[in-house]
């Protein structure tokens, strides 16, 4: 009898499509991917109702999820709701103190919310929230990488992001960084796997450490 495959459902980070995956690849039969897309937030949705309304389309039991950036983010709030295996996260943050200065200022001042939406459907301005600040060199090359250009999302994303407020971080939750990550620079993580030279896109730079290591940290108990 075959055994069941483990599920593993992959969140991308913020406005990115699963395409930030494709170079991802789990051993079959033993793994099973799933790749989760963004939806467009309901007006004054919480990130709370938001996980809960993502959670609709995970349809296995006992999963691994996997979340990079802000897509980390959403996964840790999924969790709160559904029995998973594993909770991964990919360049992102499990603890409101994580977070960098430049966001709690935000968050302080509420400059989040004079980001212009006309500004937010801009490409540069996407790439630049999504990938970090250095991307604009290579900006061609991830427009492939974002699937959400519109307003409504964006400016949600970022105000859910800025304004997150975990205080500890979930039981069993495997964290791995970059030591080179522009967007949450690794001084402010604490207790994670450091890959060295990683940036925040490493998941698509170094997907090679990813196809080695992942099968493990999946595996282990």
């Amino acid at each position: 009898m075959d055994l069941e495959p483990i599920h593993v459902y992959f969140m991308p980070g913020m406005a990115a499509s699963p395409k930030i995956f494709e170079y991802i690849k789990l051993p079959e039969p033993q793994f099973k991917p799933h790749f989760l897309e963004w939806m467009i937030p309901e007006n004054q949705e919480s990130i709370m109702d938001y996980a809960l309304r993502m959670c609709k389309h995970i349809k296995h039991g006992n999963i691994v999820l996997v979340g990079v950036s802000f897509g980390g983010v959403l996964v840790q709030e999924m969790s709160k709701h559904i029995s998973i295996r594993k909770l991964i996260i990919i360049s992102s943050v499990k603890l409101q103190s994580e977070l960098p200065k430049q966001m709690v200022i935000a968050k302080a001042t509420m400059a989040y919310k004079l980001i212009p939406t006309q500004l937010a459907s801009k490409i540069d301005v996407v790439a630049k929230y999504a990938f970090g600040n250095n991307v604009t060199k290579r900006l061609e090359l991830y427009k492939k990488y974002l699937s959400v250009n519109d307003s409504k999302y964006l400016s949600w994303a970022i105000e859910q992001m800025v304004c997150w407020s975990q205080k500890e971080y979930l039981e069993g939750l495997v964290h791995i960084h970059g030591d080179n990550d522009s967007v949450f620079p690794i001084k402010n993580i604490k207790n994670c796997i450091i890959i060295t030279g990683g940036t925040h896109i490493m998941i698509i730079n170094k997907y090679k450490w990813f196809n080695e290591n992942l099968p493990h940290i999946i595996l282990e108990e």
